[in-house]
């Protein structure tokens, strides 16, 4: 408790606060979303007649939000507290942090109302208006001033190599964001304007923002967390610190090339997907480096595993990161892709990479954090921390299954032909066949809701936690050792 209360004291940790407040919020309404079309896709009477209330409104409300919402407030919960623990130094440039907050907050409500009224550029995630682009460029260029500044004057020697991941994540997804977002306004008071690169570029450049911002922000800033999380929650060093060096820069250079591999069979020039294909494929060796780099820094603390729930949520994380990496690759080969591409299986393998990988370990590190920032010795309940791992796990295997096999399905049926030559099935029939699979999403989706909610309700109860209170004493000492390194 002591060593918790005077880290708040030393470090900017209110900013990190809110921006915890901020992902639980944003995680709730992301996954409400993704739960509402998923129920729509499986029954499309509920489907509303209205333009907002349609599936095709709804589907980028649930991935910005999940994504940019829940991600990247996560990102700078994370972030901002582990550059001052590593670096030994207060945030740079104070007065930047607020103005970084709200306009953050202020993008994402702005770009939600905006898929809602149906206002589109018309590109792959690309923010409903270009003024939301401007807003967030200004607040990307506060956020890496902050951890730039922050680092550049930190007490320590070395530069941990959790800080070399965040700060990838953070340039690159700056390049990303003003490369796919070019474009000539109409008027400075409408949000239409005129796209810079049309046709063929116009898709490879929306692929190399896509695929990129799946690897530097999904993948590189959320290794961040990995690598300084479960170290610090094992009370263990990371396994190789040579391995994280050559795992890092491996995937700085060979992700940026990688997101052709999204338009196989497309106008593209062939080399070029060919080109993308073969970085996929070299992709692997990278990914499972740092994934059982992740694993391996349990080595002799293996009995933590089965005590600390927090831990699992961390290491079930790694175990899909890496299966996630396994999959990714193998849809990049021409001929899985054939099979594979515009079918659920695709759908299948994000969600793999986005429950499984990228909620499990901004799970595990919320769970690590909240006690900490908020002054408490562990979490209110770590029974209901254990309850929450085993929903969240149901629901990503019952999804992942059963997008997987209605992907299959939907590949084989799509590329049947009778004896003369003919499609077997049409597009309903095949449509109808992935009933069952829908539902089971649904399901799933729905548990990992409900223990979306539970963490919501653990967390507030921790925050309002009185010290001669705690419910489950037993569990402190699986969480103390955390807890006092910080």
């Amino acid at each position: 408790m002591g060593s918790a209360t005077n880290a708040i004291r030393k470090f900017d940790d209110d900013i990190i606060r809110l921006f915890v407040i901020a992902t639980l919020f944003w995680m709730i309404t992301g996954l409400t979303f993704g739960l509402i079309i998923a129920s729509q896709l499986a029954f499309p009477e509920l489907n509303l007649g209205v333009g907002w209330g349609n599936f095709g409104r709804l589907r980028p409300m649930h991935t910005s939000g999940v994504i940019l919402g829940f991600g990247g407030n996560v990102l700078f919960a994370t972030s901002l507290f582990v550059v001052q623990r590593t670096c030994q130094a207060r945030l740079a440039f104070p007065a930047l942090l607020r103005p970084m907050f709200y306009g953050y907050q202020l993008v994402l409500i702005l770009a939600l109302s905006g898929y809602m009224m149906g206002i589109t550029q018309g590109r792959e995630y690309a923010e409903p208006e270009w003024q939301v682009d401007i807003l967030l460029t200004i607040v990307w260029i506060f956020y890496f001033l902050v951890y730039i500044g922050t680092v550049m004057k930190r007490q320590e020697p070395h530069i941990y190599v959790a800080n070399w991941f965040y700060m990838a994540f953070i340039m690159v997804v700056a390049m990303l964001h003003i490369g796919n977002n070019i474009a000539i306004p109409l008027a400075w008071n409408s949000p239409e304007s005129v796209d810079v690169f049309s046709g063929v570029q116009s898709a490879m450049i929306q692929w190399w923002y896509g695929h990129n911002m799946v690897g530097f922000f999904l993948t590189t800033g959320f290794l961040g967390i990995m690598y300084y999380f479960i170290p610090k929650r094992a009370n263990r060093p990371v396994y190789s610190y040579r391995l994280s060096i050559m795992h890092f820069w491996a995937l700085v250079f060979l992700y940026i090339w990688a997101g052709a591999h999204h338009l196989m069979y497309t106008a593209l020039p062939d080399w070029v997907q060919t080109l993308g294909m073969t970085m996929s494929l070299m992709l692997w060796l990278p990914s499972w480096g740092g994934a059982i780099n992740g694993i391996m820094t349990l080595s002799g603390a293996w009995h933590k595993l089965r005590e600390d729930p927090v831990l699992q949520f961390l290491v079930i994380a790694v175990a899909f990161y890496g299966m996630s990496t396994f999959e990714g690759p193998m849809l990049a080969i021409k001929s899985v892709n054939a099979l594979g591409h515009y079918t659920e299986w695709v759908v299948s393998h994000v969600h793999s990479g986005a429950l499984g990988w990228v909620a499990m370990i901004s799970f595990g590190a919320l769970y690590y954090l909240v006690p900490i920032l908020w002054g408490k010795p562990t979490m209110y309940s770590m029974r209901l921390v254990s309850i929450h791992l085993w929903l969240a796990s149901i629901g990503i295997v019952l999804y992942i299954t059963s997008m997987w096999a209605a992907g299959i399905t939907q590949g084989l049926m799509w590329r049947s032909y009778d004896h003369l030559g003919f499609l077997q099935y049409s597009f309903v029939e095949v449509v109808a066949s992935l009933h069952p699979y829908y539902v089971i999403r649904m399901i799933g989706g729905s548990c990992f809701l409900i223990g979306a909610l539970i963490m919501i309700y653990n967390v507030y109860k921790t925050i309002m936690l009185q010290e001669e209170k705690l419910n489950e004493p037993i569990m402190m000492k699986a969480a103390s050792p955390a807890a006092a390194a910080a």
